[in-house]
């Protein structure tokens, strides 16, 4: 398994370099192409893998917004914002998949 990252993805990178590596070249591109701030990309990332209703990529970018310093209640209010178009159950779902990487 990949060093860098737990799971399936770090022995998707293992097993498929180039591949990995072109998907990390998209994901470079897409990060780069406009004027947002590496704050506003990563809740912007999270938001969006709380739309898609994945435990584990929020898992995922809890833990990078946590280690880019970014606060608890940002990462709580991105939850709450789900409310809205997402539904109750969603944003409550959200809420505890954030929860599991605070603790």
């Amino acid at each position: 398994m990949s060093k860098s990252m737990p799971g399936a993805a770090g022995d998707l990178a293992d097993d498929y370099p180039e591949i990995w590596n072109a998907y990390a070249a998209l994901g470079k591109a897409t990060a780069d192409c406009g004027p947002l701030t590496d704050r506003e990309k990563r809740l912007v990332k999270l938001a969006l893998a709380i739309g898609a209703g994945s435990e584990g990529a929020v898992h995922s970018h809890t833990r990078r917004a946590m280690s880019d310093g970014i606060e608890k209640a940002a990462l709580h209010q991105v939850a709450m914002l789900a409310i809205g178009p997402l539904g109750l159950p969603r944003a409550v779902a959200a809420k505890t998949w954030i929860e599991d990487i605070e603790e």
